[in-house]
């Protein structure tokens, strides 16, 4: 992992009560857009089970991957997963 990406997913995938907040942030916002995991998975390329890792932090989210989510509702990576983004 470079260094970019480590900082990044620090940001992230922060330690304590609002990491919880940012996956249910983004899953609030999926539920908002009527997309399904499949539907998610279909516009990143993944599949649906590695969609419904990411969401229920199973599976490490790097900037890249934020950036693919956030484009998808047309907003940037920190109004989903940073504390004080916009949504």
């Amino acid at each position: 992992m470079g260094y970019y990406n480590k900082i990044c997913y620090n940001l992230i995938n922060k330690v304590g009560e609002s990491e919880m907040d940012t996956y249910k942030k983004l899953t609030k916002l999926r539920k908002k857009y009527k997309f399904s995991y499949k539907d998610m998975a279909e516009k990143l390329g993944i599949s649906e089970c590695f969609y419904w890792q990411i969401e229920h932090k199973k599976r490490k989210l790097f900037y890249y991957m934020a950036k693919k989510i956030a484009a998808i509702f047309d907003l940037k990576p920190d109004d989903i997963f940073y504390e004080k983004g916009k949504f």
